[in-house]
């Protein structure tokens, strides 16, 4: 299942949000789903910057192309508009990782 991994980026320290994304990401991964982690756009913002709409308009795409999304903790507009799009969309979406893992568990 392709799993879209939305949270805090801009909020606090920006490489722990992003650490936190991979994290949660790599634990997807190893219970056999395909994570998309947005907060690695961070690393190509910083070598050619867009405006944050445009970066936001990529996230909806995948979005769009995922089978899940899973909110992590914290504060973040950006997430929580990636939530609304995943809502809008039909698309499942969890509070946390164990949440996701143990409906596609009993959904496998």
């Amino acid at each position: 299942m392709r799993v879209y991994i939305a949270g805090p980026y801009s909020k606090g320290d920006v490489m722990l949000n992003i650490r936190e994304a991979i994290f949660a990401a790599d634990w997807v991964w190893a219970a056999g789903h395909s994570p998309f982690v947005p907060h690695l756009t961070g690393f190509w913002q910083a070598i050619t910057p867009h405006p944050y709409e445009k970066w936001l308009a990529l996230d909806f795409a995948w979005i769009a192309a995922c089978h899940a999304l899973v909110r992590l903790p914290g504060d973040s507009a950006g997430a929580d508009r990636e939530v609304a799009e995943a809502n809008r969309l039909g698309i499942p979406v969890f509070q946390g990782v164990p949440e996701f893992i143990t409906w596609a568990q009993a959904n496998a």
